[in-house]
């Protein structure tokens, strides 16, 4: 990673894994990639979903969507946080989506999203916003919503619809299915809504947090409860910047939480990355059963970040204090 042709990926490399003082992150801010990325942002803060047709459900606010991607690439692979205008203006167009409940909602029309809250917040916190009282209002939102056994559940899937009837309520402004705190969580919508509490300094050492973390370790690498997402593979499917629920998100966000090498799970998925890290030291995008090997730009950068990621994992829960790195790196 320190070889590689990404200056990021040489910059975390060398800030995060070796403790180098490589100056401000803001250096990264006018590279082309994020320059081409702050294009198009509108007045009020968010970025217009492309495409031909880009608001075929009206009732869908796809510019949120839109949004949560632009701030997702750019405060997690170029560090930008909230002193950037641009991204104090899309955090605001975000927030400005706040329901009087406190989520954020639109991405499924009326319908709620704990699982899309969850990563709307990460990014949000990781930018500068973990003090915010409307952040820190959806936080108390989703901790409102947890259900019963520790995690969350989609109430889309937890009511046991139809694909047509969840397509029609996700899509329309349909009266709001409420929750069920009875029903069993998913794995998916448990883990991105997890990333909300591990990423913010408080609520990480909360009890919920905890709970729900416990829950989600129980689900490595087993199938999810609901029809969407379901295949146990998925768990070993990973992309960064983190947005989809798998196996090294959720371990990272136990990592944040102060879990360590001693959770016999923990231990489990840790083993699982020492195993299937491959002789160039890197590791592959994707696990999953008949997995085919791309071998193209886009994925070989893929590779490097997801790597990092990895890495960061490994430092942060070997390098607390008492932990034997010799259980892991023999």
């Amino acid at each position: 990673m320190l070889a590689s042709k990404y200056e990021t990926v040489r910059y975390f490399t060398s800030r995060d894994l070796l403790d180098e003082d490589v100056g401000p992150v803001s250096s990264l801010w006018d590279l082309p990639e994020p320059r081409k990325l702050l294009r198009r942002q509108q007045g009020d803060g968010s970025w217009v979903y492309p495409g031909k047709n880009p608001e075929r459900y009206p009732d869908v606010n796809y510019r949120l969507l839109e949004t949560f991607k632009r701030l997702r690439l750019l405060v997690g692979k170029y560090g930008f946080d909230r002193s950037h205008p641009a991204i104090e203006r899309g955090a605001e167009y975000v927030l400005s989506c706040q329901t009087e409940e406190g989520d954020i909602r639109g991405a499924y029309a009326s319908q709620y999203h704990p699982h899309y809250d969850g990563v709307f917040l990460e990014y949000l916190i990781k930018a500068g916003y973990q003090d915010d009282s409307r952040v820190k209002r959806c936080l108390e939102w989703m901790l409102s919503v947890q259900m019963d056994d520790g995690g969350w559940a989609h109430p889309l899937l937890a009511e046991g619809l139809s694909w047509d009837e969840m397509a029609e309520l996700s899509t329309t402004s349909a009266p709001v299915i409420p929750f069920d705190r009875t029903k069993t969580s998913g794995n998916l919508v448990t883990g991105m809504t997890l990333r909300a509490f591990a990423c913010h300094p408080e609520y990480r050492h909360s009890e919920e947090a905890r709970r729900a973390g416990e829950l989600l370790a129980t689900r490595f690498f087993k199938p999810n409860v609901y029809n969407t997402y379901k295949a146990a593979d998925n768990w070993v499917s990973f992309q960064y910047p983190f947005w989809w629920n798998n196996l090294l998100m959720a371990l990272d966000s136990l990592s944040l939480m102060g879990f360590t090498s001693e959770h016999a799970k923990v231990a489990e998925a840790l083993n699982w990355f020492v195993e299937h890290q491959s002789d160039d030291g890197l590791w592959e995008n994707s696990y999953r059963r008949n997995a085919k090997k791309i071998d193209t730009e886009r994925a070989r950068e893929g590779r490097q970040w997801v790597s990092l990621a990895i890495c960061r994992v490994f430092k942060r829960i070997y390098g607390r204090k008492g932990e034997d790195p010799t259980l892991i790196f023999p």
